[in-house]
């Protein structure tokens, strides 16, 4: 009886008899890389294949998304990307997003319909985990590792043991998928899975919205997972509907599957969750938060974790007709260019910029102190993104704390942490 990680791993690799903790030497379905880890993987392509005359194992099956800063922010980031326009000029790679095409990389790829059920996906990018959400095995790995593999089509992994979390009962007002990955951290810390599959299920699993479960896949890796991943069902099928044939292979757990652990949440008593500085796992309900009057310098609305339609569309409700504090930055950055022109359809991104906020161009520069958004001394910051480290947005000594859409979007009006329930 096995796991769907199991399985998939087992179905990549020359042995029928794979279990979790076996080492195995696996066939990659895909590979990503970005405009910071890309460079490296490419000088580690090359050394693998000189002397060979070989290419890339398939022209289709890696993926290039400068999405980090870009566009450019100075001169070493026009470096970084001008190694992947020309690798992918070179090489002939199909899938390179250049400015006017590219998104937030883990937005972009399931949005382009480069992901499937049953893919083993590998990214030189630990958010990688992120397509988990419609079956995948998807994992993040060392620019080292993702080089070889676009050279050979092959990584080598020790299959992970599996927790399986059960979510039950029904969701609070303004509870969304944030809330309850926060929430699972909080409870098992930043090391509790470490290379382990986070495999979420429930009866709230299986009503949850595809947004909000690549939100929860998103950050299974701040638990140190190796992956996070959800049984795909009807709800995944409607989501690949228009991306796909039906040319895909589907994997599910079986119900005697063996995991390392079963962990249990009753989401009625979950409330929306606000994790504090300096890591994810240092998540407090808003009731509590809310309480201390934290003062903010800046929001962040959007990023890998929070960047969807139905994120903007959230946060443009609490938004609607109210101004943004004078005291407070908000920037929003919608995932990709379709999401960005379908919020401005849906008249999202009117309301944005009317209460005082600014929309930025797709990109992931705020979440990782890059561009659109660094910190200064002491400031602090609310964001909708995955990691809250010691410095990771700028200054050492400003602080980052993580929210959902609507806890961003409702503290923006009020300019401290808060949440909708309490701005009328």
């Amino acid at each position: 009886m096995l796991t769907i990680t199991e399985k998939i791993l087992r179905a990549h690799s020359n042995s029928k008899k794979v279990v979790a903790g076996d080492f195995i030497l696996a066939d990659v379905d895909k590979c990503l890389a970005n405009d910071i880890t890309a460079p490296i993987a490419i000088e580690v392509f090359r050394k693998v294949i000189i002397g060979t005359g070989k290419g890339v194992f398939n022209k289709e099956k890696i993926i290039l998304t400068p999405d980090h800063f870009s566009p450019a922010k100075d001169v070493a980031s026009a470096e970084q990307c001008k190694v992947l326009r020309e690798f992918a000029k070179e090489f002939e790679i199909k899938y390179y997003f250049k400015i006017g095409k590219v998104g937030i990389e883990h937005c972009l790829i399931p949005e382009q319909g480069l992901v499937k059920p049953g893919e083993l996906f590998i990214g030189a990018d630990s958010h990688t985990c992120t397509y988990g959400a419609l079956g995948a095995f998807s994992t993040g790995v060392g620019s080292t590792d993702l080089g070889v593999a676009m050279a050979l089509g092959k990584s080598w992994f020790r299959v992970p043991e599996s927790i399986k979390f059960i979510y039950s009962g029904k969701l609070n007002k303004w509870v969304s998928g944030k809330d309850l990955i926060l929430h699972t951290i909080g409870d098992i810390g930043v090391n509790g899975a470490t290379y382990k599959a986070m495999e979420f299920t429930g009866e709230i699993i299986e009503n949850l919205s595809m947004a909000n479960r690549f939100t929860m896949c998103n950050m299974a890796i701040e638990a140190g997972a190796k992956n996070g991943i959800i049984n795909p069902d009807k709800i995944t099928h409607s989501y690949l509907k228009n991306r796909f044939s039906k040319d895909y292979k589907t994997y599910n757990s079986d119900k005697n599957a063996e995991y390392d652990d079963l962990i249990e949440y009753e989401c009625d008593k979950i409330e929306p969750q606000v994790a504090v500085p300096h890591l994810p796992e240092n998540s407090k309900p808003i009731s509590e938060i809310a309480e201390e009057n934290i003062r903010l310098d800046q929001i962040v609305i959007g990023s890998c974790t929070n960047g969807r339609l139905e994120d903007l569309a959230i946060a443009a409700k609490i938004i609607n007709k109210r101004k943004i504090s004078k005291d407070i930055r908000c920037i929003i950055i919608p995932g990709t260019q379709n999401i960005y022109l379908e919020a401005l359809k849906k008249g999202y991104i009117k309301i944005f910029l009317t209460s005082g906020a600014i929309v930025s161009t797709p990109t992931c520069g705020p979440c990782l102190g890059g561009c659109m958004g660094i910190l200064g001394p002491e400031e602090n910051a609310l964001s909708t993104t995955n990691r809250n480290f010691l410095g990771r947005m700028g200054h050492i000594t400003s602080k980052i704390y993580l929210s959902s859409p609507a806890i961003a979007a409702a503290s923006a009006i009020k300019g401290n942490i808060t949440s909708p329930e309490y701005i009328d």
